[in-house]
């Protein structure tokens, strides 16, 4: 296959993968769902709170498939968080249902084709690599028969007791200057602080660690951290955009520390919708900003305190 060939069928199948993610999303938006907040504990989601995660490899989905997994336990209403692949399955001693479907997840890379290597040799140019993304079809625990009964058992519900703290010390590690008072919750970006109204402040105090993990998220995207663009003006598109990054970074922080919010950032629905329909990418890029923003704040804490989501999309292989 020709260079210019290999680039447009890549582009082609990157295009329909985004358009696909980016149709259900906002067709969850519209519904007045917002995916990356799930309705844990209700009837419909049996599953406990956590990150998806593969049960052979044990790494942790994250980004883009985080919302697509967590949207399928909803739908479907599996009581396990854990997922493999077909053939994962089988190594696992176990097999598929015979009549499952499974769940489309995909893995990023780039590759480089052989008529492009030979150019680079022969004009000593650098190679240049073609980014593509790849469908992987992934099936729950629940969905599989003969496996380990370790496996397939639900974890147990973290102590509500345990919850605080760990936020707490979070906080306090990861050296962002943090500030309880006043009315409403914000980061200021210009002298680099974050400022969130004392807990007893929310009719359910619960939902302050979502709150505080939310400004938090902005706070990862200074430039002596993350370095994300935090240009935009209120009710610009690039402040729709951050606002994405940083909802979907304290869904993600939220689930990997068994906290259970309730509280909904719906005033932004209509501007998360005029980005989405604007760009097929924007959910992907924010989705993968969240997962670095989670694994940055994340990363304060001892590695036995938080579900990790250091697993980027390529694990889905």
């Amino acid at each position: 296959m020709s260079r210019d060939a290999a680039r447009a069928r890549s582009g082609a199948s990157r295009t329909s993968l985004y358009d696909e993610i980016t149709t259900k999303i906002i067709a969850e938006l519209e519904a007045g769902r917002v995916p990356w907040v799930q309705p844990w504990g209700t009837a419909a989601a049996k599953a406990p709170l956590a990150m998806p995660k593969n049960a052979s490899t044990g790494r942790f989905y994250s980004g883009i498939n985080v919302l697509i997994l967590w949207g399928s336990v909803i739908e479907h209403g599996f009581p396990v968080q854990g997922w493999l692949t077909f053939r994962q399955a089988l190594s696992l001693g176990g097999n598929v249902r015979k009549g499952e479907h499974g769940t489309t997840v995909v893995y990023a890379d780039r590759f480089i084709p052989d008529d492009e290597k030979k150019r680079a040799q022969e004009t000593g140019e650098e190679a240049q690599a073609i980014p593509f993304l790849k469908r992987f079809t992934v099936f729950n625990l629940a969905q599989c028969d003969g496996l380990s009964e370790n496996l397939v058992v639900a974890a147990a519900a973290p102590e509500p007791g345990l919850i605080e703290p760990k936020v707490e010390a979070l906080i306090k590690a990861s050296g962002i200057d943090f500030r309880i008072g006043g009315s409403r919750a914000f980061y200021m970006s210009a002298q680099d602080y974050v400022q969130v109204p004392p807990p007893q402040a929310y009719f359910e105090p619960i939902n302050w660690h979502r709150t505080a993990l939310h400004e938090l998220g902005h706070a990862s995207g200074a430039p002596n951290r993350l370095n994300r663009d935090l240009s935009g003006s209120f009710g610009s598109k690039k402040y729709a955009f951050e606002e994405l990054v940083a909802e979907m970074n304290a869904a993600f922080c939220c689930a990997s520390l068994g906290i259970v919010p309730t509280v909904r950032h719906a005033d932004y629905i209509g501007s998360w919708l005029e980005v989405l329909r604007e760009d097929n990418r924007a959910i992907v890029r924010a989705a993968s900003q969240a997962s670095k923003a989670a694994d940055f704040l994340l990363g304060f804490l001892p590695g036995d305190d938080v579900q990790a989501s250091t697993a980027n999309e390529q694990e889905a292989a």
